[in-house]
């Protein structure tokens, strides 16, 4: 890597300062308990070894649920429930997280950190099962949101359940696009990161979508679906 020259160094380390920002300023509109319930939740993922969204991913999850006026959403990876604490807090009050997960223990954990956060049980739909095997059997068009936070080497896959799922005018999001660096990194990379430039590509692309990918946490890809 090349030696950084002054201006460039100070660029650099003011967009540093800027994403610490933008990171701190999502914790500030969080209640107490939720707040609470998001450390317990991050916590257990960390135990587990599962990375997590990060404060101002899951402010920008929030803020797109509420932007939809989202009733329903559907989450690709329930994890320990971090994801869909925030998806849950942008929704209609009336609205219903359907969440799918290979591993039920996560579900248990998430189930907790919901009712921690102080919402009602028959505000999320958990389904244990692979992804790709529990999309096709969600309704089509009954959604307002879904969330892809799963398994990088099916992301694809993902996008085109994603848009039979989706209403017009409804968001897909993918978390983790930037993959730690790998995805712009022209070096040799795994399948899962060749997926996923093949997954930008796609959303770029397409012409029912309208893309934008935001520098948040380790990157979120977010498109409407065209009316």
């Amino acid at each position: 890597m090349r030696q950084l020259r002054g201006q460039e160094r100070a660029i650099t380390g003011n967009r540093q300062t800027g994403l610490a920002f933008a990171e701190a300023y999502g914790a500030g509109t969080i209640d107490d308990a939720t707040d609470i319930a998001l450390r317990w939740s991050r916590s257990c993922a960390r135990d587990a070894g599962i990375r997590t969204v990060s404060t101002a991913t899951g402010a920008a999850l929030r803020m797109l649920a509420a932007a939809a006026g989202a009733k329903a959403i559907a989450e690709i990876g329930t994890g320990t429930g971090v994801s869909g604490i925030y998806l849950l807090h942008g929704m209609r009050p009336d609205g219903v997280l359907t969440t799918v997960d290979l591993e039920p223990q996560r579900q248990t954990f998430a189930k907790q950190a919901f009712r921690e956060a102080g919402f009602a049980g028959n505000r999320a739909r958990f389904i244990p099962g692979r992804a790709l095997d529990v999309l096709p059997r969600l309704a089509d068009g009954g959604y307002d949101l879904v969330f892809c936070d799963g398994d990088l080497g099916e992301c694809t896959d993902y996008l085109a359940e994603a848009l039979r799922l989706l209403r017009p005018g409804g968001l897909v999001c993918f978390a983790g696009v930037f993959a730690d660096g790998r995805t712009v990194d022209s070096g040799a990379q795994p399948d899962e990161v060749l997926r996923l430039r093949e997954l930008l590509r796609a959303v770029r692309d397409s012409s029912t979508l309208v893309p934008s990918l935001l520098p948040v946490g380790d990157g979120l890809l977010c498109a409407v679906k065209r009316g």
